[in-house]
């Protein structure tokens, strides 16, 4: 079928789903740390800072995933693309990354990259366009490659496929304001992140954004700018969308992502991690139901050691993904949250997923929906 995706919530008929194969550890450098640091560097310091090495940017340092958890997730991963099948939707799937993977360069920067998991990241679809988005972790440069057949197989069937431009990534590239500001960052004290190294390839703040920071509302996109490459990159995209879309930016709902603060579940009816989200929303969208669940429970999650790397905060549960308006696909171990969208009519469907703080993703982030039924509307009116 023809690449057609304007929203999160029409009835899905064909979705990539992300790979976990050979997703054994962290490759802690500067770019991680910083799009990481709410979680990564609480008060209390819970993970030690990468060392300055003399003359030279930050060193890297991989921080291993313990194996047992690299296979569960697997696991579930592979079940939830059975899980779509099952539903009748065509599951399209990334390559996988080969074992022990030789590093990827850049100029004066090299990371060990990770699989396509967290495949929203890196792409936006818009109707029959795939955007390829310019990535703010070093790690993750050439994630989208492992995507080319798919995108190959879409192009081929009349999709539009377009490169923002890529970033090179030197430290200088990175707006550190926002993990410097202690006023603004929903986890409250971080740890300083250090000034960047100069290198002679450094041309200023550059264009970064991810595709989990926009939210697709038919002719509406709205974006989250937290930083300058941010603000760079929704230049870029409202230059090149012209009058097909309007943007609105809202200035700093998260640090990048949004999907686990705030989703549409369906025209008119958000899930959100809190109501004053709502005074973020450009009008009419902030007068649309705000279905907020409780507090996420502690028990919910397993519990990890301290040389565990933990990623994400606990509402990363409410990165559900809808199969159609009335159809969402919800982490079973999440009760209040699966009780609260059945309540309010919908339909859940559990997926086990029991590693989502350790890898940075839930159900939204691990895919990419490519056909969803409908055209592009506007739902402003």
């Amino acid at each position: 079928m023809q690449l057609n995706s304007h929203n999160d919530w029409s009835p899905l008929r064909e979705i990539v789903v992300g790979s976990a194969e050979n997703y054994t550890s962290h490759d802690r450098e500067l770019s991680f740390d910083l799009f990481f640091h709410e979680n990564i560097f609480r008060s209390d310091w819970a993970y030690p800072r990468l060392q300055q090495a003399s003359g030279s940017s930050v060193k890297s340092r991989s921080w291993e995933i313990k194996q047992r958890y690299v296979e569960e997730l697997h696991e579930d991963v592979e079940a939830l693309a059975g899980t779509f099948s099952e539903l009748g939707i065509t599951v399209h799937r990334p390559k996988p990354l080969a074992p022990n993977p030789e590093p990827i360069s850049g100029f004066g920067w090299s990371a060990a990259p990770v699989p396509a998991l967290n495949i929203r990241d890196n792409t936006l679809v818009l109707g029959d366009e795939i955007i390829e988005t310019p990535p703010a972790i070093r790690s993750r440069y050439l994630e989208t490659r492992l995507l080319a057949q798919v995108f190959q197989h879409y192009y081929d069937h009349g999709a539009k496929w377009t490169t923002m431009p890529r970033p090179l990534l030197t430290d200088a590239s990175f707006d550190l304001s926002y993990a410097r500001d202690t006023e603004t960052t929903l986890g409250g004290p971080t740890e300083p992140i250090e000034d960047p190294h100069p290198s002679p390839y450094d041309v200023g703040y550059e264009m970064m954004l991810d595709g989990a920071q926009c939210l697709r509302l038919g002719r509406d996109l709205i974006i989250n700018i937290a930083n300058a490459n941010h603000a760079a990159a929704c230049d870029w995209l409202e230059r090149h969308l012209g009058d097909s879309y309007r943007i609105h930016r809202v200035s700093r709902m998260a640090d990048n992502h949004i999907d686990s603060m705030l989703l549409a579940l369906r025209p008119g009816t958000f899930l959100a991690r809190h109501a004053g989200i709502r005074d973020f929303l450009p009008a009419p969208f902030n007068k649309w139901k705000f279905i907020v669940p409780p507090e996420p429970g502690t028990g919910h999650f397993p519990t990890y050691d301290g040389d565990d790397l933990v990623l994400t905060s606990p509402y990363i549960d409410l990165n559900v993904l809808s199969v159609d308006p009335n159809t969402v696909m919800v982490n079973q171990d999440c009760m209040e949250l699966v009780k609260t969208l059945e309540h309010e009519g919908f339909t859940v469907v559990p997926v086990q997923h029991r590693h989502r703080r350790l890898f940075g993703g839930g159900f939204h982030c691990f895919t990419l929906d490519t056909v969803r039924e409908g055209t592009l509307e506007d739902y402003s009116a």
